[in-house]
C-alpha cells in the first residue's frame, strides 16, 4: 500500500496541473481588474473628454469623438488669442456655475 502512495507523490504532472490552476486564477483576477477599470469603461463611450493634473502645469487633457482620440498638454502659459467676449459666468454659493450669454449690440442705424 505504502508503494502506490509513493508512485503518485513523485508523479510530475501533478505539479503542472497545478501550476495550470494557478495561472487560471491569477488570469481571471486581471481580467476581472480590467473590466472593472472606470477608463475603460470611459473609453467605450462615444465622447469621452478626460482632464488630468487640474490647474498644473503637467495639466493634460484626452479628447475622444468616435474613433478619433487627441491629446492636449498644457505649456504652462495662459492662453492669448483675439475674440470678443461672449458673456459673463457666475459662482453661485451652492458651487455651481451660471452663464449669462451677452445680447448682442444692434447694429448701427445708417
Amino acid at each position: 500500500m505504502k508503494f502506490l502512495d509513493e508512485a503518485e507523490a513523485d508523479d510530475p504532472i501533478l505539479s503542472v496541473v497545478n501550476l495550470i490552476d494557478i495561472f487560471l486564477v491569477v488570469i481571471a483576477a486581471l481580467l476581472l481588474t480590467v473590466a472593472k477599470n472606470p477608463v475603460l469603461q470611459m473609453m467605450q463611450a462615444d465622447n469621452v473628454t478626460v482632464i488630468s493634473d487640474a490647474g498644473t502645469s503637467q495639466m493634460q487633457m484626452l479628447v475622444k469623438q468616435g474613433d478619433k482620440v487627441e491629446r492636449f498638454r498644457s505649456n504652462g502659459k495662459t492662453g492669448e488669442g483675439q475674440g470678443t467676449r461672449a458673456g459673463v459666468a457666475y459662482r453661485m454659493q451652492d458651487g455651481s456655475v451660471v452663464y449669462v450669454p451677452e445680447a448682442a449690440a444692434p447694429a448701427p442705424a445708417r
